[in-house]
């Protein structure tokens, strides 16, 4: 891939490797293995923990790396809104495993508004983690690293390819500093799937053939009607304040949460790129000024005429399912959100362990073990990796275009602005159209055409 050969393999690179990969009996990645769980060893100081976004996922975050190591304290937390990190500072003072695990003067520490990361950051902690909406991801990573901290990074890691590549770049400034960066993919810690993708990587059901991957769920965060936006909130805190429901801040919903499928069709390639990705998208059901989609189908293509199809939607009152089916020459293999099995020449069914673990807890507590034992974990290149997966495949669905890699990589794609004014006026981008190029936001260098 031309301009790449420092953040991703290049168009040969990626076709032997796939060749490699889709075939049988491959060596499993480090991201399938599982590494020794050693608390406390040998470094033995209290890691500080900040968390800048005290959402949902932000308060599930802090749970789990508090219950990760034995000597640990939450020190810092950062919010756009302090009375919402100060609610989700009870909710963790009243959970038993936070328990003893709060620093004392944690209260002075609860920072509010859009620069509230600089404060967790300056404050003193060894740990930082990053669970702000994911159009910051690359601005709160940079600023983490720089001043030596430890980062768990949710997924994404951007909302498009300005900011994959700004997250790239800051990575390779944590490699050279030795600190770890934790992935937010969370499946590739899950117990079943490590368990079943081993097995695919061993060629269990031979050479991949086809992918078809499902996440199909209920609406999520659905835009208020205008009517309800406060008097005096200028546009930009009011899109803000929806962040869900617009493209340049959640990236939309396959880059949000259809994520994690795309991100298991590059677990079960190994990361190899894929050739181009076409697909249809749209929105079926109003939702006021919000211009994410409700739905999209993708399909990935990879060399040797192997294909992956993506599906994602978000359905009012819908049937609801979260799997994926991989064909190939010698069976097929199923992955559901707590299931796993092969059906072909070699039958295998995952079977739940007595005291099934939280992937959740398990990606914290191998972060935290990495950092105590100075064997840096970096799940970075991966997380660029998938979220370009992600983008590449909502870009071909809003063009309604066959988008190669190499030129999504290469286009010129900025969705989030320099510099983020809360009191600025920012007018709402309209919903992508295929066909209607004055709706797009991707720009070809090559073609010198839009998306």
């Amino acid at each position: 891939m031309s301009n790449t050969s420092d953040t991703f393999p290049s168009s040969e690179t990626t076709r032997r490797a796939f060749v490699k990969t889709a075939g049988a009996a491959v060596a499993a990645t480090a991201a399938v293995g599982f590494p020794s769980i050693t608390l406390g060893a040998p470094n033995d100081k209290k890691l500080k923990i900040g968390v800048v976004g005290t959402g949902g996922r932000g308060g599930g975050a802090m749970l789990n790396a508090l219950a990760a190591d034995d000597n640990v304290e939450l020190h810092a937390m950062g919010d756009l809104y302090l009375t919402e990190a100060e609610k989700k500072l009870e909710m963790v003072r009243k959970n038993s495993a936070s328990k003893g695990k709060l620093s004392d003067s944690l209260d002075s520490r609860v920072f509010g508004g859009i620069d509230s990361y600089k404060q967790v950051i300056d404050s003193g902690v060894d740990v930082i983690l990053l669970t702000t909406p994911p159009a910051f991801r690359p601005v709160h990573f940079k600023a983490a690293v720089e001043a030596g901290i430890h980062s768990f990074v949710e997924k994404p890691c951007a909302t498009d390819i300005a900011g994959v590549k700004d997250f790239l770049e800051t990575a390779k400034l944590a490699a050279d500093k030795g600190l770890s960066v934790l992935c937010g993919f969370c499946y590739r810690y899950s117990e079943h799937g490590r368990a079943l993708f081993e097995r695919l990587h061993d060629g269990a059901i031979g050479d991949i053939r086809s992918i078809h991957s499902i996440y199909h769920a209920g609406p999520v965060k659905a835009m208020p009607d205008p009517s309800r936006r406060p008097d005096g909130m200028s546009d930009t805190e009011w899109q803000l304040a929806n962040w869900y429901n617009f493209p340049w801040l959640s990236g939309d919903g396959i880059v949000e949460q259809g994520c994690h499928n795309v991100d298991r069709v590059a677990w079960a390639f190994q990361n190899a790129d894929p050739v181009a990705a076409f697909g249809t998208g749209g929105r079926t059901r109003p939702n006021n000024e919000g211009t994410i989609y409700d739905h999209f189908s993708i399909t990935y293509e990879y060399p040797g005429d192997v294909l992956a199809h993506v599906e994602w939607r978000q359905f009012l009152d819908s049937y609801q399912f979260t799997g994926d089916t991989y064909y190939g020459t010698k069976g097929i293999a199923k992955f559901g959100a707590g299931s796993a099995e092969i059906i072909g020449e070699t039958n295998w069914n995952w079977r739940k362990p007595r005291t099934p673990r939280s992937m959740y807890d398990l990606e914290h507590e191998e972060f935290f073990a990495a950092i105590r034992s100075g064997e840096r974990k970096d799940d970075a290149s991966w997380i660029g990796h998938s979220t370009t997966l992600a983008i590449l495949g909502r870009t071909a669905c809003y063009s309604g275009k066959r988008i190669t890699w190499q030129d999504m990589w290469n286009a010129q794609q900025k969705l989030v602005p320099d510099v983020i004014d809360l009191s600025a006026s920012m007018p709402i981008a309209p919903m992508r159209i295929p066909g209607v190029p004055e709706t797009q936001d991707t720009v070809f260098v090559e073609s010198g055409g839009q998306a």
